[in-house]
């Protein structure tokens, strides 16, 4: 059963069914409180033993879904109108396009086509009210959808990632368990106490006066002009100040910079300030953007959730009686290509659990070479012992090898490449092909062919991880006594994901993990005996897990 759903300019809306191709099923509902009545047919369906349920087709779950979160309501299945058009868009090519529900029906009706606007911009007003949506603009744009998706054979990416749009606003209503005391005892382990606002640590201060020291006059190390203009005094010429160059660099004011960019990085980004912005509650919530990178891996719109440096780890701990399961998936992008190319060799090397290890003998006994020769046939490497290894390669899994290869070639015409589930990439712009023209074949069309040979992979990795969270999602719904009791999702991050639950029920989230894991690689890569290993292990505090 599918029901449109408009939101009111109040707490109220409007229902309506739809069939599964997206024609109407009845007339429009309006209800006075739309939580409340999608709650109450969410129970209907429930309670008749509907396996399926209701799959909520509205325009955007990032807008609409945390006002039902704040009132108590978990929904099972979406269909978001946003996240959908975003994937068909990208399909046809036309990347960039305005992808509200104003712009698609707009482009439906041949209209003019509105920018998106984000509802709540900017800060709020005495007049600010939630807009209303339009019942018909929903119904015929789900339904224009329906067709796109079921032509372009996309209806499962479709369906995961609106289940992903779920998750993602889940995990920032939750939020991860985060100790604010045990944060700012590392922070102040590493870097002294708090300083007043405008003021350095006392340990970062110390490092800049040391390589003010060591350059014999004060410099401000934050400022890379200033540093390579020192080294420059002292004789050392340095392209840049980034961290690769630096160790190359033989001068006592090197190795400091170093400490003092580490310290200087975790103050910027997860320092006090940070903890003051983005920890509430003992949680860590920040707002999660699904497929916001070109290649559908998610990202976030601040409080860097994907990037939890592994000192701060330790302030990831469980609640009392809860546990942490932390999970990821080994050699993720290697085993996709493998199951991609259908290489008989390599899917052979995938069916272990290290697939490094396994393929250590083709390449002189050296696990590192087969590392190497992977990454550098998925992203374009040509450096160092690259060339030699990727021969190697070559000749003993000459399928995988190929996928890669045509999808670069792709890449150099200047065409498009998909996913396993059909993400696409980018078009080239108008200025590549300028480039493409002048170069004759130069740096410009190598870059792309280096972008779209990793592209079929790593998207295909976010097509297996998107499926991967709608059904753990599924399968620990299933495990739920009581809401206070249950396990959630709270951290994802490309090929990892932590689940925190009762203790009671960690080992069944293991197996909801391991059997996700299974029910995504079937459902993406189909008949292969490439496996997708998800390593499990229940921990009071996120840095014991590694």
């Amino acid at each position: 059963m599918r029901i449109a759903v408009a939101e009111g300019p109040d707490d109220g809306g409007v229902l309506r069914p739809v069939a599964e191709d997206g024609a109407p099923l009845g007339p429009a509902e309006p209800v006075a409180d739309l939580v409340a009545a999608v709650a109450a047919r969410e129970a209907q369906a429930k309670e008749r033993g509907d396996p399926a349920g209701v799959r909520w087709v509205w325009p955007a779950t990032a807008r609409i879904y945390p006002r039902f979160l704040r009132a108590g309501v978990r929904l099972a299945r979406c269909h978001d109108l946003e996240l959908a058009e975003i994937l068909l868009l990208n399909h046809a090519g036309r990347y960039g396009e305005p992808r509200s529900l104003r712009a698609a029906f707009a482009r439906l009706n041949g209209s003019a086509v509105p920018d998106d606007v984000v509802p709540g911009d900017g800060p709020p007003t005495l007049f600010d009210e939630r807009p209303a949506d339009d019942i018909d603009a929903v119904v015929a744009v789900h339904a224009e959808q329906q067709r796109r998706a079921a032509e372009t054979g996309m209806r499962l990416l479709v369906a995961a990632e609106s289940a992903g749009g779920l998750v993602a606003a889940e995990m920032g209503h939750d939020g991860l368990p985060w100790r604010p005391d045990v944060h700012d005892a590392l922070l102040t382990e590493l870097m002294g106490p708090r300083p007043a606002p405008g003021l350095r640590p006392r340990r970062l201060q110390e490092l800049a006066d040391r390589i003010g020291e060591a350059f014999g006059q004060r410099i401000n190390p934050d400022s890379p002009a200033q540093v390579v203009k020192a080294f420059a005094a002292a004789g050392v010429g340095i392209s840049s100040t980034r961290s690769h160059v630096l160790k190359r660099v033989e001068h006592p004011a090197a190795g400091l910079l170093l400490a003092y960019k580490e310290l200087a990085r975790l103050h910027v980004a997860h320092g006090w300030s940070w903890l003051d912005s983005w920890v509430r509650d003992g949680r860590f919530r920040p707002e999660y953007v699904v497929g916001g990178v070109v290649s559908g891996r998610w990202a976030t719109n601040g409080g860097g959730a994907l990037q939890i440096p592994k000192v701060l780890r330790r302030a990831v701990v469980a609640d009392p009686g809860w546990t942490l399961v932390v999970a990821d998936a080994a050699q993720l992008e290697p085993r996709v290509l493998a199951a991609l190319a259908g290489d008989r060799a390599l899917a052979a090397a995938a069916g272990e659990n290290d697939l490094y290890a396994a393929l250590a003998g083709v390449f002189g006994g050296a696990r590192d070479k087969a590392k190497i020769a992977l990454l550098s046939a998925m992203y374009g490497g040509t450096s160092g012992e690259a060339p030699q290894l990727l021969a190697v390669m070559r000749r003993r899994f000459p399928d995988a090898y190929e996928y890669v290869e045509a999808a670069a070639r792709t890449g150099e015409a200047g065409r498009l490449v998909r996913s396993r589930l059909g993400r696409t990439c980018p078009p080239p712009s108008h200025e590549w092909r300028d480039l493409a023209v002048q170069d004759d074949g130069g740096a410009a069309v190598r870059s792309r062919g280096r972008f779209t040979r990793n592209f079929v992979v790593q998207a295909s990795a976010a097509d297996w991880a998107t499926v991967l969270l709608a059904a753990l999602r599924r399968r620990l719904t299933a495990l739920e006594a009581a809401p206070e009791q249950a396990p959630r999702l709270v951290f994802f991050q490309h090929d990892e994901v932590i689940v925190h639950a009762p203790e009671h029920h960690a080992e069944a989230v293991v197996a909801a993990i391991r059997d996700s894991a299974a029910e995504a690689r079937r459902l993406v890569f189909g008949d292969t005996p490439v496996r997708f290993p998800m390593e499990a292990v229940a921990v009071s505090c996120y840095a014991d897990a590694k």
